[in-house]
């Protein structure tokens, strides 16, 4: 098994439900820190409190813009975009326009991807360019969207906000999240320079075990306790 830190590495640790509040943040914020995950993701407005609550680490501040359903337009998210960037965050997460996939209006993907890839690269901040897979679902549509990730030079593709939910026929919502066919189709369409993020699902060491052997470079993830502790535990054993 990989050793702790390398693990810890690959985190980037969630702290999106809409009904945490600061003092959540500021717990999640030292979890981060204790454990020396990758990165926080945060809501937009909690970009700055979360640069402050990490200053003096190596974990880096990310943010969401147009989540979780992307439905803003695109001059909006690319304000959105700046202006996280300006209040201290390293990374977006952007989730696109969904319905626009749906309907494969490919050319406004394109432009809208690009659009946040430039606004980011310009102010030295990564892009993560979340799919939905869940509501996604066509490999085609798939494979489309990792290629114009690639021509655009976005760093990441990403599968799911973790909000993405399905309502079935019973009438309950659930999602998936992360499945390993998605994330190794990701992998196989992506250009050299595209890393792949699995969220959605990830809750166990043995599940970020497996996204790590597919090949993904970062995991979003609440459990991030539960999975390194188990992670220091087996190592000591």
């Amino acid at each position: 098994m990989s050793n702790v830190q390398e693990l810890a590495s690959m985190i980037d640790h969630t702290i999106l439900h809409p009904q945490l509040t600061d003092k959540d943040l500021e717990i999640g914020c030292q979890v981060a820190a204790k454990y020396n995950v990758a990165s926080v993701c945060v809501k937009p407005f909690a970009v700055d409190q979360a640069k402050k609550l990490l200053a003096g680490t190596a974990v880096k501040v990310g943010c969401v813009v147009g989540f979780p359903g992307g439905i803003s337009s695109i001059d909006v998210k690319v304000y959105e975009t700046v202006q996280a960037i300006k209040d201290g965050a390293q990374e977006i997460d952007m989730v696109i326009n969904i319905g626009k996939a749906m309907q494969k209006d490919w050319a406004y993907l394109k432009e809208e991807i690009k659009a946040l890839a430039d606004a980011c690269h310009e102010r030295g901040a990564t892009l993560k360019v979340i799919f939905e897979t869940d509501y996604i679902t066509e490999e085609e549509s798939i494979v489309k969207l990792c290629q114009i990730c690639t021509e655009v030079e976005a760093d990441y593709v990403k599968t799911s906000t973790g909000f993405g939910f399905v309502k079935g026929d019973d009438g309950r919502f659930s999602y998936e999240g992360a499945t390993d066919e998605v994330l190794k189709l990701m992998k196989a369409s992506v250009g050299p320079n595209v890393k792949i993020k699995a969220s959605g699902g990830i809750r166990s060491l043995k599940r970020l075990l497996e996204v790590k052997e597919i090949g993904c470079h970062r995991a979003g993830a609440t459990a991030t306790i539960d999975m390194l502790e188990e992670a220091m535990a087996q190592l000591a054993d």
